[in-house]
């Protein structure tokens, strides 16, 4: 997502590094590699002028404090890191400030009109936001309104019967009648709130414009959104700015934005119509619509993370008391290849891989190290397909697990005995790690900071199965693994040897 304005921010910030002070001349070089950038993700010409011209003259002149007095012994500040804050405030200005809020008027059924061009995704953006809707305690309606494009109705059919919301559809009936219709039928029936799924449009055509005037005039919608495809560059500020002068829109929904490493929409759409960006649209699946936090991008942007935004989303994918349970386990090295299963399949609920370490601070600065396959989430279905060829005494019992095992597992998944073997040993690796560190206690103050904890994270301390390119210290600087316990007691490092010993001579008896 958005990786070509990302590329172009980190090598403003390479550009200015070893520098003593924000001067004109190399704040003129990093802001190059920026405003490259910006046009290569195909950001609005106006836009980019405007932002660079803010960065620059907030930049220029500045006087850094080179001392963060965060702890007794300070830490260093570059006016790189200074340039980059800079950078971070004036993007959140450029697409903020946060407002997801809809009008939703409890004493009639509250109507949403969902509009944009063909393609954009309004049919399951609608989806999705029926089911947030649901998950906040309202009844919503979703109205068939796209009579023209084939499918459709059955689409959004299709949708509420996995949602177990109704769809209003009159076959032959055209749009405005059936919408006048919907609005009837929602408050005989009791449902508080109404969806419009209009038809897409694959240009801006007077008459179908018509159409979706005609229909905000009848029947006066609390909301009009229009569904932006992030993927079409500057031509969807282009068409959100005629769309919203025919109709007054109230805000966007950005679809997509998990799909392009451009995404030059996300940072343009909101300073040329002045509309707030209310939703994202980050993947297919129904429960893949996160509230726009202008902060939480421009973090993700910059390769800073977005921590708020993935405690968010472990929220509603982790039922708190079994996570409890799960970390208590790891942590007294009670870690089975069951377990980890569970926490792979809870990792690919959450979306890709590549989205997941995106949200994790100092990860952009290492992405670009690591193979291709690292991130690459068909590693994880490869990776379950191993688990799964495991018996279920070698599932709940990793250490009886030998050479003469490893072979029919690897047969049985059709893997290489390598990479099965490979799996075995950064599993062992990672509960040893989670074992040591229940011991110490520090991971469950971190767990215990983040709500009940990430139980599907930990088999990435000791080096994620399905990333298998990934060193021991680029972990470390990800916060995955930790550095070397030194606090480790000498007789717990002769355990530790020993323990080490005794599995290689396991596994040379297992070969003969």
């Amino acid at each position: 997502m958005l990786e070509t304005i990302s590329k172009g921010f980190n090598n403003a910030r390479m550009k200015l590094q070893g520098k003593a002070q924000l001067s004109e001349e190399n704040i003129s070089d990093a802001l190059r590699q920026v405003r490259i950038s910006l046009l290569e993700a195909d950001v609005e010409l106006g836009v980019v002028k405007t932002f660079l011209g803010r960065v620059r003259d907030r930049s220029v002149g500045e006087v850094v404090n080179l001392k963060a007095k965060r702890d007794p012994s300070g830490m260093v500040v570059s006016p790189g890191d200074h340039f980059v804050k800079i950078c971070h405030d004036e993007l959140i200005n450029l697409m903020g400030p946060e407002d997801n809020t809809l009008n939703l008027d409890a004493s009639k059924p509250a109507l949403i009109m969902m509009v944009g061009l063909q393609g954009s995704g309004k049919t399951t953006t609608s989806g999705k936001l029926a089911r947030k809707l649901m998950q906040e305690g309202r009844k919503p309606m979703l109205v068939a309104a796209d009579i023209y494009r084939p499918a459709a109705v059955d689409q959004l059919n299709t949708l509420g019967r996995k949602l177990g919301v109704p769809v209003f559809s009159i076959k032959g009936m055209k749009p405005l009648q059936l919408c006048q219709l919907a609005v009837s039928q929602a408050r005989n029936v009791g449902r508080d709130v109404v969806i419009f799924d209009t038809a897409g449009r694959l240009a801006v055509d007077n008459s179908l414009m018509q159409e979706l005037v005609d229909i905000k005039e009848s029947t006066n919608p609390d909301n009009i959104l229009f569904v932006c495809d992030a993927m079409i560059g500057q031509d969807a500020v282009r068409t959100a700015a005629e769309f919203d002068r025919l109709l007054d829109f109230t805000g966007f929904v950005l679809t997509k934005l998990d799909g392009d490493a451009r995404g030059g929409a996300a940072l343009a759409i909101k300073e040329v119509t002045g509309k707030p960006i209310k939703f994202l649209g980050m993947g297919e699946g129904l429960d893949k619509l996160e509230d726009f936090r202008p902060e939480g991008l421009a973090s993700r942007i910059l390769g800073m993370g977005d921590v708020v935004g993935l405690v968010k989303d472990l929220e509603q994918h982790i039922d708190q008391d079994s996570a409890e349970k799960d970390v208590k386990k790891m942590l007294s090295g009670d870690f089975t290849f069951d377990d980890f299963l569970k926490q792979m399949e809870m990792i690919q609920k959450m979306g890709s891989l590549r989205d997941l370490l995106d949200r994790l601070p100092g990860f952009g600065a290492i992405k670009d190290q690591l193979p291709p396959e690292a991130l690459d989430d068909r590693e994880l279905d490869r990776t379950k397909a191993i688990i799964q060829s495991m018996t279920h005494q070698e599932r709940r019992n990793p250490d009886i697990i030998n050479d003469s095992r490893l072979r029919r597992i690897a047969g049985g998944s059709g893997r290489s005995f390598e990479d099965v073997e490979g799996l075995y040993q950064r599993f062992l690796q990672a509960r040893t790690m989670m074992s040591q560190m229940g011991k110490s206690g520090m991971l469950g103050n971190l767990m215990g900071g983040m709500g009940g904890g990430m139980p599907g994270m930990a088999g990435m301390g000791g080096g994620m199965p399905g990333m298998p390119g990934m060193t021991r210290q680029q972990r470390r600087r990800m916060g995955l693994e930790p550095g070397e316990r030194s606090e480790l007691s000498a007789k717990d490092k002769a355990a530790r040897r020993k323990k080490a010993k005794d599995a290689r001579k396991a596994r040379k008896k297992g070969r003969k």
